[in-house]
């Protein structure tokens, strides 16, 4: 099926990450809310193909544009799917526009208090966990709870006054031993508090106390020739360790507040806004920002949270942002550290550098000279240098206390790798451990022969070590004449620090640069290149080491025994007749001979 390019580019550029996914039409109204465990995979597969249900095909013909909301889980993506739906109503879909929420569980709060499920929070200060998205999860629990901490179920007023006054009578689940008759006095209400304190823990997800008891509990059970009993137990603690307490999505503690995070670069800012009411996120929306006077993230942000609070009418009292922001006395701002504020943060940070990424994809793919373009901009700028790096060479030596020295050169052209230019030097002039001889070496062979054959030269050089191996480079390029006339720096791996020539004092670029992230990419891949022709020498020598030695013995036959033998061992513990049938009787005869010698 066919589909405009701008909407190809935005499910091309669709994270592959679980969230909600949300279409809407030429007038920006909202047409479907769905869930998706991959996001771009999911969005894609409505667009691939013609679909059976026709009205599947008349809602993606009416697909102008796409928004989506990354979160943790699968699970998250359910709520905040059933969640959206009731508050937008959107025309196609159907299955959750009723007033049916997902379960919780309820602590009552009252003396005594009861545990049950219910799908409907009052706020009368009782205690709420969840919401579960699935029913057996919650039914487990409760079931697990009822065995482990015998409660009452019933409605009864258990005040002191009723309790002392004998108003009521145990029941029949006293009698069975589902529970202990407080009503009648036979509970203390310290003894009561101490279960449900218990049971609370296990809601918020910190049972591993409680299982010691379950594993007592089921031992017991077995001890006492119960098994069937005791494997009950054994599956129902399978299904507590594996289920999720709490959602990030719909959390009754958190209630009508607004949530902004920003990331940033060079030139663009980010900033995600999430509404939530009520304990859920009703709304997402990342603004992008760009920058004019390399303004702080601080500067951004406050800017976008006036903005958007007068944009969607926002009336919130209390806003959660990553770090303090100034924005008048009648706000309350929270930069939570910890908990379920922190959690929802984190999620509208992730959000935001999504939304980055997706834009940086749309570039890639719509105008890649531009991205290139780009980048080789910011790198002349945070290196100071004179020139664009469109031509950029790295070296890294490789050796095991001076055995089989070799070196690499990775050469990247716009920022991106030129793997037929890429070379590979074994060290001729340098013998044992030294990098600095070595790297000496190596530059000056590089740089000799592109003069030589009239090759261009690098507008750049990064030599993957410290002050002494950066050194030990300019040696080379002042023999060959070219210091001054190619830019060079040194990358040492520990802080990432960038050295100069004649400059004691490193140069430290932002963990975020994307200068920073080009160069770690050719150390890396330098890196790479040579570490793996060093190990391919190291094995070729190791295996060629005693073999080569044997006169009459060459390449193509030590490839064959080696072949056939699988080591050198073998081959000299293999007998004369074994060798003949592999290399024939001469040379069999020789290898025994030399091997016997040794």
């Amino acid at each position: 099926m066919k589909y405009a390019s701008s909407l190809e580019l935005q499910i091309k550029t669709l994270p592959d990450e679980p969230g909600v996914y949300q279409y809407f039409d030429k007038d920006d109204k909202i047409l479907y809310v769905g869930k998706a465990k991959n996001l771009r995979k999911r969005v894609a597969s409505y667009f691939n193909k013609i679909h059976d249900n026709g009205k599947t095909n008349v809602l993606v013909k009416k697909i102008v544009s796409i928004k989506h909301i990354v979160v943790p889980t699968e699970t998250d993506a359910l709520l905040l799917e059933n969640n959206l739906i009731k508050r937008l109503q959107p025309r196609y879909n159907v299955l959750l526009k009723d007033d049916k929420t997902y379960p919780w569980i309820c602590i009552k709060r009252e003396a005594f208090p009861r545990v049950f499920s219910t799908r409907n929070m009052v706020k009368d200060g009782s205690e709420y966990f969840g919401p579960y998205t699935s029913g057996k999860t919650v039914h487990t629990l409760l079931d697990l709870i009822k065995e482990l901490y015998p409660l009452r179920n019933c409605a009864y007023d258990l005040s002191l006054t009723n309790i002392n006054a004998g108003k009521y009578k145990v029941c029949l689940e006293y009698h069975i031993g589902n529970c202990h008759g407080p009503c009648e006095g036979y509970e203390t209400e310290v003894e009561y508090t101490k279960k449900i304190d218990a049971i609370r823990e296990i809601l918020k997800g910190n049972f591993k106390e409680s299982l010691k008891d379950f594993r007592n509990h089921m031992m017991r059970l077995a001890s006492e020739m119960k098994f069937e009993e005791a494997q009950k137990i054994k599956e129902k603690m399978e299904t507590l360790e594996n289920y999720q307490s709490r959602s990030t999505i719909i959390n009754p503690k958190i209630s009508n507040i607004d949530v902004f995070s920003i990331t940033s670069d060079e030139a663009m800012a980010y900033v995600n806004f999430l509404q939530v009411s009520h304990g859920a996120i009703i709304r997402s929306h990342t603004m992008e920002l760009k920058k004019k006077l390399d303004e702080t993230d601080l500067e951004l942000l406050e800017l976008a949270i006036v903005e958007l609070r007068e944009r969607f009418h926002l009336m919130s009292k209390e806003i959660i942002v990553p770090f303090e922001v100034d924005l008048g006395k009648d706000l309350v701002i929270t930069v939570p550290k910890l908990g379920d504020k922190k959690k929802i943060l984190d999620l509208s940070e992730r959000n935001a550098r999504f939304y980055r990424l997706d834009q940086m994809k749309q570039v890639k793919i719509v105008d890649p000279e531009r991205h290139a373009n780009r980048i080789m901009q910011q790198m002349k700028k945070d290196l100071r240098l004179s020139v664009e790096p469109r031509h950029i060479e790295c070296f890294d030596n490789s050796n095991i206390q001076g055995t089989n020295p070799v070196a690499a050169c990775v050469v990247f052209k716009d920022g991106k790798p030129s793997k037929k230019d890429y070379r590979h030097f074994n060290i001729k002039t340098v013998e044992g451990p030294n990098d600095f001889a070595s790297m000496e070496e190596v530059v000056y062979r590089r740089y000799k022969r592109l003069m030589d054959e009239n090759q261009p030269l690098p507008q750049l050089i990064i030599i993957d070590g410290g002050k002494g191996q950066l050194s030990s480079a300019l040696k080379s390029l002042d023999e060959l004449g070219l210091r001054g006339k190619i830019a060079i720096i040194g990358i040492a791996k520990r802080l990432e620090e960038l050295f100069y020539p004649g400059d004691n004092i490193p140069l430290y670029l932002d963990k975020k640069s994307e200068t920073l992230k080009v160069i770690q990419y050719l150390r890396n891949e330098a890196h790479r290149f040579g570490i793996t022709f060093h190990r391919d020498k190291r094995s070729k020598g190791a295996i060629q080491t005693s073999l080569d030695d044997i006169p009459g013995i060459g390449e193509k036959t030590t490839e064959v025994l080696i072949g056939h033998f699988k080591s050198v061992k073998r081959i000299k513990e293999a007998t004369e007749k074994e060798l003949e049938a592999v290399v024939g009787v001469s040379k069999a005869r020789k290898i025994l001979q030399f091997y016997n010698k040794e």
